[in-house]
């Protein structure tokens, strides 16, 4: 939290797009465990594709940034980090069985897919 009171539009444009910046690094990390997770092979391969992608989102929010001659800040975005946190703490909590965890992963993926969408 800044000290000083935010009043510009465009501030909070580069705040939120700072949240994004950070969404979607906080996602690359936690997709290839997903892609290893996956008994299916077409869910693995589903991962892996969501896995290049993010990589590429990671690449166009920079370049946003860059084309607005502003630095690539990633703003700490507790939102991606609870979604995350909820699938490694069931994981870790319930040892879901791989008829599970299939599932429960995919429902994971669509959480977040829905938050990139939202930001």
């Amino acid at each position: 939290m800044g000290s000083a009171q935010m009043s510009d539009p465009g501030e909070l444009f580069l705040h939120e797009l700072g949240d994004v910046l950070y969404a979607e690094k906080t996602l690359v990390k936690p997709l290839p465990k997903l892609q290893e997770e996956a008994s299916d092979e077409e869910l693995a391969k589903v991962f892996g594709d969501h896995l290049e992608e993010t990589r590429q989102h990671v690449r166009n929010v920079e370049q946003a940034f860059e084309q607005l001659g502003e630095p690539a800040k990633a703003e700490k975005c507790p939102g991606i980090e609870g979604i995350t946190k909820e699938h490694d703490d069931f994981v870790a909590n319930e040892s879901p069985s791989q008829d599970v965890l299939n599932p429960f992963s995919t429902g994971a993926a669509a959480r977040t897919e829905h938050y990139e969408i939202a930001a």
